[in-house]
């Protein structure tokens, strides 16, 4: 299935195909230099099948986990280009996660003031979120994504078999992202998931998801409006991550994050479908950390915040309220370990 994402000069396709990643070359400009970027968390078996289809591949593995999106790790991978002769006709791709790709993208984003660039997502919830809509960074200070640009991938291919792979922690953690979407914007893909027959329906729900960002990046493509949609359950989300210290994956940090933003009805259904999934409902961070980190976050616009909420699903809407209210509701769910 090809699904196309339209924007303008900035377009491109994305290829959702079982099998696809042994034929990528069928999809992907990979008769120059490329530099395959990877970590040590994704079976090489990804990144080498992509490797020997390239004229001239080059290799990098970064450590898995978040602090790889560091100045270090970014400036390797720029000095393995300069020093390996990449010109502006070369590219890089990546094969893995949300970190690879925020890394990996940022770099072909500043490299040359720009080098193509292709996604190649080994998780859930790098194939149904970050691995479109251009967003790529790294992170600065203990800020997470506090230093990127916007910068789209010249296409993405997304196999969901290697998601056989993935433990059955990884996959609840990009389902996450799943659920956010349907919450926000799609009743019916929520109704799946009180269904119970996700991992029945993966590849149907990675369509979804796609068709689901995909529509909202072409209407606001940097963030500006309606794009906002998909930072429910972020603004809290990120500041758990941060507080967490890796010890809670991303996608269980956005599911901790959604529940203070759900009204009285909903939140018992979305609850119920978290833990369907093995995801947590409940955390024990350190407050003070939390709130610091949220009150960096990137979508704070002077004493106030737009943050989303939904009272039933499939209609999420935004609010702007203070940012002494949004760390209050922050304050309170973290202290209380959760919502009742």
């Amino acid at each position: 299935m090809v699904i196309p994402v339209n924007l303008g000069e900035h377009s491109y396709d994305i290829i959702v195909e079982r099998g696809c990643l042994k034929r990528a070359a069928e999809h992907l400009r990979l008769d120059r230099k490329v530099l395959v970027v990877t970590d040590s968390g994704v079976p090489m078996e990804y990144a080498e099948c992509i490797a020997n289809l390239c004229k001239e591949p080059y290799r990098m593995i970064v450590p898995m986990g978040e602090g790889s999106k560091s100045l270090q790790t970014y400036g390797a991978l720029l000095e393995l280009m300069l020093n390996s002769g990449f010109t502006r006709g070369d590219c890089v791709v990546a094969v893995g996660g949300g970190v690879v790709g925020d890394l990996a993208g940022f770099a072909a984003a500043s490299y040359m003031r720009g080098i193509d660039f292709y996604n190649v997502p080994t998780t859930m919830l790098s194939q149904i979120d970050s691995s479109i809509g251009g967003k790529t960074a790294i992170n600065f200070m203990g800020v997470k994504n506090i230093v990127g640009a916007f910068y789209q991938p010249k296409k993405v291919l997304i196999d969901p078999e290697v998601l056989s792979t993935l433990p059955p922690r990884q996959l609840s953690n990009g389902l996450a992202e799943a659920v956010k979407m349907a919450i926000t914007s799609d009743s019916g893909l929520f109704e799946l998931f009180e269904g119970g027959e996700a991992e029945k329906r993966i590849d149907e729900i990675i369509v979804s998801c796609l068709n689901i960002k995909k529509n909202i990046v072409e209407k606001d493509e940097k963030e500006s409006g309606l794009r906002r949609m998909l930072n429910f359950g972020h603004t809290i989300g990120h500041g758990i991550e941060s507080a967490a210290s890796g010890r809670l994956y991303h996608g269980e940090c956005v599911a901790l994050g959604m529940l203070p933003m759900c009204g009285k009805e909903l939140l018992p259904r979305v609850k119920a479908v978290l833990a369907a999934l093995n995801l947590p409902t409940e955390c024990s961070v350190n407050t003070e950390s939390a709130l610091d980190a949220i009150s960096h976050d990137k979508k704070f616009g002077g004493d106030t915040v737009t943050v989303v909420r939904a009272d039933e699903a499939g209609k999420g809407y935004f609010e702007k309220i203070s940012g002494s209210e949004l760390k209050r509701i922050a304050e309170a769910f973290i202290e209380e370990g959760g919502i009742q």
